[in-house]
């Protein structure tokens, strides 16, 4: 990519928008699709569960105890409170499309 390329960002009217044309579903049919695997997603992950998707990686809620911190401006002593937070780790198979490498990534080298 040159540095005259900006990145551009994927959301979720884009995915609709892929569902739509791939699929052949109505739009509002497609959006209620995506909406609804977003929504299972959701529901799946404020329980705690591990989402794990074949192919590209699993969502993990992690739970974070309270700790002491600092403030970089000031220095001063604060307490970052308890936590829960989201960790995505990709597959191999999606490392491996990622490097431009080829093969499932499932053979053990």
């Amino acid at each position: 990519m040159s540095q005259n390329q900006e990145r551009s960002t994927m959301t979720k009217a884009d995915i609709v928008e892929k569902v739509y044309q791939k699929i052949g579903f109505s739009k509002k049919e497609a959006s209620e699709l995506v909406e609804m695997v977003f929504s299972q997603l959701k529901d799946v992950l404020c329980k705690g569960d591990k989402v794990k998707i074949s192919g590209f990686g699993n969502f993990v809620i992690r739970e974070k105890k309270s700790r002491v911190g600092r403030n970089p401006q000031t220095g001063d002593q604060i307490t970052i409170s308890a936590r829960r937070v989201l960790t995505f780790r990709p597959s191999q198979v999606l490392k491996n499309v990622l490097n431009g490498e080829e093969g499932s990534g499932t053979d053990v080298e």
